[in-house]
């Protein structure tokens, strides 16, 4: 497959397609991270539904983020997740997904993000690059 850029409102529905295709893991880099329960129409709750349904299926995802609001709520419904722990801050938005495909650019998972901002981000195909991210990610898990 070949790379792909993702603008804007693209994010949802073409990270959302990768999300529904995962075989047995995602890990998560998200410098913010939204959780909109009482608007599950919400594009962005669409896609947070799709990451519960990944997890329901038995793919394992791993997540680091800043707020441990959204850490409590990930842990619940089945992810792994945790608080960067870190003084400096994480504001990496990436996503690797069966250590091969890479997500990552301007993208965080937000309303905003997806519906407002001027966002870029592109999907890597390469699984070279994958796993040196999944070693960037395992380094700091």
């Amino acid at each position: 497959m070949q790379n792909e850029t993702i603008i804007g409102s693209e994010y949802p529905v073409k990270v959302g397609k990768l999300i529904d295709t995962a075989k047995s893991k995602i890990d998560i880099l998200m410098f913010d991270w939204r959780w909109y329960k009482n608007d599950i129409s919400h594009p962005l709750q669409i896609f947070n539904q799709k990451l519960v349904r990944a997890v329901r299926r038995g793919v394992k995802i791993r997540v680091i983020t800043n707020f441990a609001e959204l850490v409590d709520t990930l842990n619940t419904l089945g992810f792994d997740a945790q608080v960067w722990p870190n003084k400096n801050m994480l504001h990496s938005k990436l996503l690797i997904i069966d250590g091969e495909i890479v997500v990552s650019g301007s993208h965080n998972l937000t309303g905003n993000a997806f519906t407002a901002n001027l966002e870029t981000s592109v999907i890597f195909h390469e699984p070279a690059l994958a796993k040196s991210f999944s070693e960037y990610f395992e380094n700091i898990w």
